[in-house]
C-alpha cells in the first residue's frame, strides 16, 4: 500500500499581559502573565494547527477561524485544534508525528510538558510518543527573553492513503 506523506510548519506568538490565563497545549500554567489573543491565545495549539493546514495545503488558522469573527472570541484552542483534526481527517490525511518548540522565559515548563505532550497526542489522534514538547528560554534577550512574548513552532508530519478521498 502506498502513502502520500507531508511535513507541514506551523509558528505562532501572542504578547504577554496581566490579567489572562497562561494556556499551553490545552494546559493552563500556572503564571503572574497570560498571553493575549481574540481566543485562549494557546501558541502551542495554533502552531499545530497551522502545522497540519499547511502539511494539507489548506491555508492557516487566520483562514478558518478569524479573530474579525466573534464566534472565536475567547474561543478554545482545543476545539479549534478539533476542527482542524476533523478537516484534515475527512480528506484521509492522519498525524504520524509532532514536534514542537516553546519559546518561553517563564515559567519554566518542565512540570508541564509531560501533560502538555498527552493532551497534544489526544487532540492529534496518535499515541503520546508521537508527540514531543520542547521548551526554550530567550535568554532574557528580545521580547522573549524580556517575557514580552510566547512563541511557539510545530513541525507535524502527515500521511494520506492514496485510495482515501482527495
Amino acid at each position: 500500500m502506498s502513502h502520500d506523506f507531508r511535513v507541514g510548519v506551523g509558528h505562532d506568538t501572542h504578547r504577554m499581559v496581566p490579567g489572562r490565563a497562561l494556556i499551553l497545549a490545552g494546559v493552563r500554567i500556572e503564571h503572574s502573565l497570560g498571553l493575549e489573543g481574540h481566543s485562549d491565545a494557546d501558541v502551542v495549539l495554533h502552531a499545530v494547527a497551522d502545522a497540519l493546514l499547511g502539511a494539507t495545503g489548506k491555508g492557516d488558522i487566520g483562514e478558518h477561524f478569524p479573530d474579525t469573527d466573534q464566534a472565536y472570541k475567547d474561543a478554545d484552542s482545543a476545539k479549534l485544534l478539533t476542527g482542524v483534526v476533523d478537516l484534515v481527517t475527512r480528506d484521509g490525511w492522519s498525524v504520524v508525528n509532532a514536534d514542537v518548540i516553546v519559546h518561553a522565559q517563564a515559567p519554566k515548563l518542565l512540570p508541564y510538558k509531560a501533560l502538555m505532550k498527552s493532551n497534544l497526542a489526544r487532540l492529534l489522534l496518535v499515541d503520546a510518543d508521537c508527540v514531543n514538547v520542547k521548551a526554550k528560554t530567550g535568554e532574557k534577550v528580545g521580547p522573549v527573553g524580556r517575557q514580552e512574548a510566547m512563541q511557539a513552532e510545530a513541525v507535524v508530519l502527515v500521511r494520506r492513503d492514496r485510495k482515501s478521498p482527495v
